[in-house]
Order: C-alpha cells, then sequence, then structure tokens
C-alpha cells in the first residue's frame, strides 16, 4: 500500500523525469556516436584513431593484391574522403599505382627514401597513414594523404553534433521540468484561492480533489477541515438556540413567581405595619423591580443577538423624543433629589431615522444605570453638543464611574443592550468614565443616513 502511495506521489513523478532524462540523453549520445562510428567506408568515423585503424585494417583484408585491386580501394577511399591522395609503393619499391597525391613522387623507393618519407610526414602536414598490403610485407605498402584542415574539421563536427544533441536534451529536460512545476504551482494557487472564498455561512468551500498525490491529500485534509468546522458550526447554532430557549422559557417562568411577590407584598404593606416594616417592604419591592428589569434586559439581550427584536425605523423629532422620554423619569429622579440638569438645543436637523421604541429602551437603560450606580453623585444632565462632525445626545452623571466595582457588575448587560441598539439604529456612542462620573454621547454623524446596520 505505502509502495503503491510512493508510485502516486510528486516525488515518484519527478524521480521519472529525472531517470527518463538520464536514460534518453544516453540513448541519444550513443545513437549519435553510432551513425557518426558507422564501419562501412562511406561512414568512417571522422577522426585520426578510426581513419588510421580503417586504413589498416583495409589494407591488411585485402587478399588480391594488383593494380586493379589496389585502384578499386583508392577509389572507394576516395568517396569518403575527395581530399585525400594514395598511392601504392610495391615490394620491389616501384612506385605502382597513384591517385591525387598531394606532390610528385618517385618511381623509384629504396629504404632509404621510404624511411625518410616517413620521418618527414610523422605528425606533419598533410596527414599521413602507411599500411602494408595483405598479410605478408613482400606486396608493398599503400599510402594515404589527407589535410589536416579535413581531419580537425571531421572531429569539429562530431564534437559540434554531440554538444548540440547534448545542449537539446538539456533544454527538453528544462520544459518538461518547467511544465511538471507550472502544474504544482498552478494547483496550490487554486488551493490558496479556495481557502479565500466563503460560502453564504462564511466558511471555506469544497476543494474538487482531482489527483491522489500529495497535494491532493493536502487538498483531502482541507476539505476534512471545511467539514469539521461547519459541523461545528451547525452545533454551535443548535447549541445557541437551545440557549435561546432556555433564557426565554426562564425569563416566562421567572415572572410568574415575581408576580405572585408582587401581590404577596401589596397585600403585606396594607396591613399595619411598623416603620421598619414598611421600609423593609419597600426594599422588597425594589429588589423584585431590579429583579424584573434584569430578565427584561436579558430577554431583549436574547432576542437581540437573535435578531428576533422588530425594528421599525421612522423619522422622528430626536430632541421632542427625549423630553418626552425624560418626562417620564422626573418624579422619580425628584423623589432621590437628584439635581436635574436638561439643556436640549435644537440641531440643525432634528430629525433621527430611529426606532422610538428602541431609542426608549436606550435611555431607560442609561437612566436606570444613574439611578441605580450613580445615585450618591445626585446629578443627571441630559444635554446636545454639536461639533463639525455629529450632533450628539449627552447624559452624565457625578456618580464613581465605570471602574467602580458595584457598576461592573450591574450594568454590564444594560450597556450591551445599549450597544447593539445604538448601532443597529445607525448611530454611534462613546462613554468617558472617572472618578467624577460617567459622560455617554449618542452620536449621528453629519452627512450619515443613519440606516439600520446589519
Amino acid at each position: 500500500m505505502k509502495l503503491f502511495r510512493f508510485f502516486k506521489s510528486l516525488q515518484a513523478k519527478y524521480l521519472l523525469i529525472i531517470f527518463t532524462a538520464i536514460f534518453v540523453m544516453q540513448i541519444s549520445l550513443i545513437i549519435s556516436a553510432l551513425i557518426l562510428t558507422n564501419t562501412n567506408v562511406d561512414d568512417l568515423e571522422r577522426d585520426y584513431a578510426g581513419v588510421e585503424d580503417k586504413w589498416h585494417q583495409d589494407a591488411g583484408d585485402m587478399q588480391t593484391v594488383s593494380r586493379e585491386t589496389v585502384m578499386a580501394h583508392f577509389r572507394e577511399w576516395k568517396q569518403a574522403y575527395p581530399d585525400a591522395g594514395m598511392f601504392w609503393v610495391n615490394g620491389d619499391g616501384r612506385l605502382s599505382a597513384e591517385l591525387d597525391s598531394a606532390v610528385d613522387l618517385p618511381t623509384e623507393w629504396d629504404a632509404a627514401y621510404t624511411a625518410q618519407f616517413i620521418k618527414d610526414r610523422y605528425n606533419g602536414n598533410p596527414y599521413t597513414v602507411v599500411a602494408f598490403l595483405g598479410q605478408e610485407e613482400n606486396q608493398g605498402f599503400i599510402v594515404l594523404e589527407m589535410p589536416r584542415v579535413v581531419m580537425d574539421n571531421a572531429t569539429s563536427d562530431r564534437t559540434w553534433v554531440y554538444s548540440v544533441t547534448f545542449l537539446v536534451l538539456i533544454f527538453l529536460f528544462m520544459i518538461v521540468s518547467l511544465i511538471f512545476f507550472r502544474q504544482i504551482r498552478k494547483r496550490l494557487l487554486n488551493l490558496q484561492k479556495a481557502m479565500a472564498v466563503r460560502d453564504v455561512d462564511n466558511l471555506p468551500v469544497l476543494i474538487d480533489v482531482k489527483k491522489d498525490d500529495e497535494i491532493g491529500q493536502l487538498e483531502t485534509a482541507f476539505n476534512t477541515m471545511v467539514n469539521e468546522l461547519r459541523e461545528s458550526r451547525e452545533r454551535e447554532q443548535e447549541e445557541e438556540q437551545l440557549r435561546r430557549e432556555l433564557i426565554a422559557n426562564l425569563s416566562h417562568d421567572l415572572r410568574t413567581p415575581l408576580t405572585k411577590m408582587r401581590a404577596q407584598m401589596d397585600a403585606i404593606s396594607k396591613e399595619g405595619l411598623s416603620d421598619g416594616g414598611q421600609q423593609a417592604v419597600e426594599r422588597l419591592e425594589g429588589s423584585i423591580d431590579s429583579i424584573d428589569r434584569l430578565i427584561e434586559n436579558l430577554m431583549s439581550y436574547t432576542l437581540l443577538t437573535a435578531s428576533k427584536l422588530k425594528y421599525q425605523p421612522e423619522e422622528t423629532d430626536v430632541i421632542r423624543h427625549v423630553r418626552t422620554s425624560l418626562a417620564s423619569w422626573y418624579p422619580l429622579f425628584e423623589q432621590e433629589n437628584f439635581e436635574i440638569d436638561v439643556q436640549l438645543e435644537p440641531f440643525e436637523n432634528n430629525d433621527w431615522l430611529i426606532d422610538p421604541l428602541w431609542m426608549d429602551r436606550v435611555f431607560d437603560n442609561l437612566l436606570q444605570n444613574v439611578i441605580r450606580y450613580a445615585k450618591d453623585g445626585r446629578y443627571i444632565g441630559v444635554t446636545t453638543e454639536t461639533t463639525g462632525d455629529y450632533d450628539a445626545i449627552v447624559i452624565s452623571d457625578h456618580g464613581p464611574g465605570m471602574d467602580h466595582e458595584e457598576s461592573e457588575k450591574g450594568a454590564g448587560i444594560g450597556l450591551s443592550i445599549v450597544d447593539m441598539m445604538v448601532r443597529q439604529m445607525g448611530l454611534d456612542w462613546d462613554v468617558e468614565s472617572d472618578e467624577d462620573g460617567m459622560t455617554v454621547r449618542i452620536k449621528k454623524h453629519k452627512g450619515q443616513n443613519n440606516e439600520a446596520g446589519d
């Protein structure tokens, strides 16, 4: 199984390319050498050693020695080497046959002249080869003369053929390698592109796996990861849905006993109680109201995160709307002895595209936090602020600020609801908090058409 997978791998494929290139290169060079080293006279190997060996071999193989056979031999070599000259000196030292010799030759050859001739031609120009005829030396010898430039060109031609063959093979190997790695690069780029693409669930899309090599295994692993992410997302959504349903059911179930507790507290308050008892009842009623508000906030938060709280924006005079919302809170702030500072100056454009009920909920949460967590400051300020960038409704208090431990425990979910509602209405907000109090700005940026966010 492992061996089978290896043969399907990219490593095996590239090794096959290398081995094929080496094999083809060797075969091509051998074929080129064979073409250039054909043993026929017409295709003699055109280099010094090949010419000399062939001349000796043909001279020694000649069975019948006569002027006609020698001249036939000369003419055969003349076809292969047109620039060559040849002659025969017989066993009696006489020049018996000649074909295109380069110099005038004597008719009679003695031993001294022959030795001097061989000495003069050794490593000289023209290139000279002397070979005895037949199997016995008494048949004389034949001489081949050839300009060295012819032999040098022949050797250069052979080297050129080898060089060109080698370069062509190297070029073909580079082309095949380039195609191989280009395909790998293309598949990797497709994988990278697939990783960047997202479906409607913002998850990567699956890749079509076509090959079972290393990249194919990587694509398979990527698909496995995507499937696991999708399954995890589905489980998360199911768990989120269960959590929301649980919160909704708990909110409904908790309100029933709270309603009964209010009824019982109302009945107790009508009994003849001492001042201490009456204060205890009032504190209990306040605690019940706090629990009810927390349940309401929890329910609203759950609906907002599930995008199930209906949003109905409309053009609203925000200054007038804020005044109306504050009117219902005046008695409570006065009861708690708050200094109320309201300075609502008109904007250049008072009409904001908001959901009036949502804006009421935003102000209710902010003002509830003031009463609950900034009561010691005994101050509530609601003003307007205009800059070159935005118009804003500003709510400030003189409480301990957001860093106070008690505020952190109770205000979190209410401010989370404020954040989601404000942003859903296309507005912006920020909070400044220190030991001298907290300031909240609800902003509409100028030139902005604050339509509902996603």
